[in-house]
């Protein structure tokens, strides 16, 4: 196989912490190549490297042979480096082929441009009508958007950060043979994930980083998911476990509840009910787009109700505001980790205090405790293990999955009677997946109630003591989770209501 790309010594700092050290692979012509490794290991830092976004303050790169020294990402896209991000860079209010013009130096007239669009999107098996606008497209049909951009540039390697952590099985079916055909073509494609089952059935190779070194390769199809956590962690894999319990007393109940965001491209919510009591779990899947945004919006009192109640230990809380609610023990963390869980220029200390202030009484006579409120987030970066030089650092600073882990630390420290939490693991590594699993099972076990929205199936049936879907802003009826069948699950995902309840 023909070398594309290859990385030697690749090293970047910043204040405090080693990136990447000495990190050097190659990637052949044609090549999937998996980038493994735990939440802070150094991957977003590489790719960012190797796509121009970043300078390394040591080492080279060389592509089809020659040097590589991308300035800018419109170098790299130049040189034949294309990325599909993470988080969507999309304009929602403009339709597609606006979206894929502001993506290129030089777009062509756009009746050409949606042109190109659909024949692209038709070869590679990803049909995209030009002219939706963007807010009216599903998750998986937005990230379509990202990769098509990407394609009409005709690119030698494409890296694909987290492609599948907002897609529908059967989205990554469709995606995964679009990369295969790329694949076919010649094209090569570095691709991050933390799902190391999607890991084995696509990738050639894999190169794992631990602590900004490369620690380890192997050959994903005949290397287990449970080995490769393993080496990327140094260590034996924690299995979340929980002993069976009877739930307790009725914590929480909404019933019939309605809500239309103030959002045009939001999910309504349509008759919502639901019951949680002590000591269970509550999980509620679903496609993204669905209503769990507002449906977590609504429980945590950001947004009010148009019609229904919400009662909580007995009393009606829905027309409490989020500091009110936090105060009685109902306690929510968002999916959007960055401006909405969490301030991206504050330090983690002052993000401590945005949400743990009144539990955790932080302040006295309005005047915020910094020292209290420091040793706070220590508490909350210890117990947690969250990767940073210290909480003076901005949340910013941190990688995605480390930032997730002290929101969620933030939150559990806090004692709450009642946690929701909206995709608790999402970009995650295995090991601190794990990690936040057990957290949410220890405090189902200590008698709160915990309400976990995700459309990580797996992650509901191993955590879950009952299982309820989200489908166009409507709740389908909770059954329990153990038993549950993938046809069944399915079939609830799709909008079937008249399946048999839990009792």
């Amino acid at each position: 196989m023909t070398e594309l790309l290859k990385v030697v010594g690749l090293t970047r700092e910043y204040p405090g912490v080693r990136a990447n050290d000495d990190v050097s692979f190659s990637i052949g012509t044609g090549e999937v190549h998996a980038l493994l490794g735990e939440n802070g290991a150094g991957k977003s830092t590489l790719v960012k490297m190797i796509y121009g976004l970043e300078k390394p303050d040591a080492g080279f790169m060389k592509l089809r042979g020659g040097s590589y020294t991308p300035a800018n990402p419109q170098a790299a896209r130049a040189a034949g480096v294309a990325m599909v991000f993470q988080h969507f860079s999309l304009f929602e209010a403009l339709n597609v082929a606006e979206n894929v013009a502001l993506g290129m130096e030089n777009p062509p007239k756009m009746r050409e441009l949606a042109a190109s669009i659909r024949q692209v999107s038709e070869n590679y098996g990803l049909p995209l009508d030009p002219d939706r606008i963007v807010g009216d497209l599903s998750a998986g049909e937005r990230q379509r958007v990202e990769i098509i951009r990407c394609l009409l540039q005709d690119p030698k390697l494409l890296i694909m950060d987290e492609p599948t952590s907002v897609l529908t099985p059967q989205e990554v079916e469709i995606l995964f043979k679009t990369l295969r055909k790329l694949q076919s073509e010649g094209t090569s494609i570095l691709y991050i994930s933390h799902k190391l089952e999607e890991i084995r059935a696509l990738c050639d190779e894999a190169t794992i980083l631990r602590l900004g070194k490369v620690v380890g390769e192997c050959d994903p199809k005949t290397t287990t998911a449970r080995d490769m956590a393993e080496m990327m962690v140094g260590q034996t894999l924690h299995v979340p476990s929980r002993e069976s319990s009877e739930a307790g007393e009725m914590l929480l109940e909404v019933k019939d509840l309605d809500f239309a965001p103030a959002n045009p491209f939001g999910t309504r919510l349509k008759n919502v009910s639901l019951k949680l009591r002590a000591g269970e779990i509550l999980g509620i899947g679903g496609v993204a787009g669905n209503g769990q945004d507002e449906l977590l919006s609504v429980l945590s009192g950001e947004a009010r109700t148009d019609k229904g109640a919400i009662t909580f230990d007995g009393q009606d809380v829905s027309a409490l505001g989020p500091n009110a609610r936090r105060r009685i023990g109902l306690l929510t963390a968002p999916e959007e980790r960055l401006g909405h869980a969490a301030a991206p220029n504050m330090s983690l200390t002052e993000n401590a205090a945005l949400t743990a202030t009144i539990r955790k009484k932080l302040s006295k006579n309005n005047f915020l405790n910094w020292k209290k409120t420091e040793s706070f987030a220590r508490e909350v970066i210890k117990a947690f293990d969250v990767r940073t030089p210290g909480p003076a650092s901005a949340a910013r600073s941190l990688s995605g999955g480390n930032l997730q882990k002290f929101v969620i630390g933030r939150e559990v420290l806090q004692d709450p009677k009642v946690f929701v939490v909206n995709q608790p693991t999402w970009g995650v590594d295995a090991s601190a997946a794990a990690d936040i699993r057990q957290a949410l099972l220890d405090l189902a076990a200590g008698g709160a109630g915990v309400i976990v929205i995700s459309q990580d199936l797996d992650e509901l049936m191993e955590i879950s003591d009952h299982f309820a879907a989200l489908n166009e802003g409507t709740l389908t009826a909770p059954r329990k989770a153990k038993g549950l069948t993938v046809d069944e699950i399915g079939l609830m995902m799709g909008g079937a209501h008249d399946l048999e309840a839990a009792q």
